[in-house]
């Protein structure tokens, strides 16, 4: 999505789209109903409201979106006891947590960074958004200020029961017990690769969730400016019954977009920049894989009719994959 307050229907109430040109040019290819665009600045805040400053505060995690060093967008979880996210304002939400060394998210954490956000609570299936840049990192956490924040509908998530039992690999993190092979498992460093693995193909084709981040950043400097904020990211959730994914070979894979919200803030992202980061969590075992690749929505291929319920499809290209086998620092049932 677009990046600056004066996009979204901010309070100083400026009358320019809060979507930016790839969004538009999606919803228009996809049939959009021109009400999207009249409803955008009543959905899209440039500030936190009452209650999704309580809906953060509650949860024991968040997922994040950031770019590293080459501008890959890379996916990953931020866990907390509940209250480790809070917003002391309106327009800045504070974490007191940080992605552990080895996850791929690390780097994307620091001072004027965009970040995306997205709050969810699958025991409700309750879920919201927030995108801005970090105001700051310290040892304890990070500061996001608040560019855009919105409430997303409970289609497609799978209620689950989520704790948070410690940091990432402690001993209490997987229900149990804690076998010889649950140890080593704990003291594995993350694999690394630019293919998908059997493991990794495993954990994919049995998923019913996963999470993607995009951004509307292409490259070219169009929106490398303070009307649209160089870079921002988005992070959302998807869900469908286990198998929706589907791997084709080991470094692509696919999956439906089904009917949503009309907003194709993901869609768009990728008409701009083709760029992505998934997160598939193992709820069972607790590992993380984490990829980033490209991106490409197939409007009209004839594969969509094996996917029920699918508008078109998305395929997705692996350039490089990292596998944490360690558990997690969340505790799913």
């Amino acid at each position: 999505m677009s990046r600056a307050p004066q996009h979204r229907g901010a309070r100083g109430g400026a009358h320019v789209s809060v979507f930016h040109p790839g969004e538009l040019a999606t919803q228009a290819r996809a049939g959009a109903p021109a009400a999207v665009q009249a409803m955008g600045p009543r959905m899209i805040r440039d500030h936190l409201v009452e209650q999704h400053r309580a809906f953060f505060a509650q949860l024991p995690f968040v997922v994040a979106c950031g770019r590293d060093g080459e501008g890959r967008p890379w996916v990953s979880l931020v866990a907390g006891t509940p209250g480790f996210a809070r917003a002391p304002s309106p327009g800045e939400l504070r974490v007191d947590a940080l992605p552990s060394q080895d996850d791929p998210l690390g780097e994307a954490v620091h001072t004027g960074a965009p970040l995306g956000l997205l709050g969810i609570e699958l025991p409700t299936r309750r879920r919201n958004r927030l995108n801005g840049y970090v105001r700051g990192r310290d040892a304890r956490g990070f500061s996001v200020q608040v560019q855009q924040s919105f409430g997303n509908c409970p289609q497609y998530i799978t209620p689950r029961a989520v704790e948070y039992v410690g940091p990432m690999g402690a001993p209490c993190a997987r229900a149990g017990g804690t076998s010889r092979a649950a140890r080593a498992e704990d003291r594995t460093p993350p694999s690394r690769a630019g293919q998908l693995s059997p493991q990794h193909v495993a954990l994919i084709e049995r998923a019913d969730t996963f999470f993607i981040g995009s951004g509307a950043y292409d490259g070219s400097g169009a929106y490398d400016d303070a009307a649209h904020g160089a870079g921002g990211l988005d992070v959302s959730h998807r869900g469908g019954p286990p198998g929706f994914v589907r791997v084709d070979d080991a470094r692509r894979l696919v999956f439906p977009d089904y009917a949503g919200n009309n907003l194709y803030n993901t869609l768009g992202n990728l008409a701009s920049d083709a760029r992505a980061g998934l997160l598939f969590v193992d709820f069972a075992a607790g590992a993380w894989l984490h990829l980033t690749g490209r991106a490409e929505v197939l409007w009209d291929s004839p594969r969509t009719a094996a996917f029920p319920g699918a508008r078109r499809l998305v395929s997705f290209e692996v350039d490089a994959c990292v596998w944490r086998s360690r558990r997690g620092p969340l505790r799913f049932s």
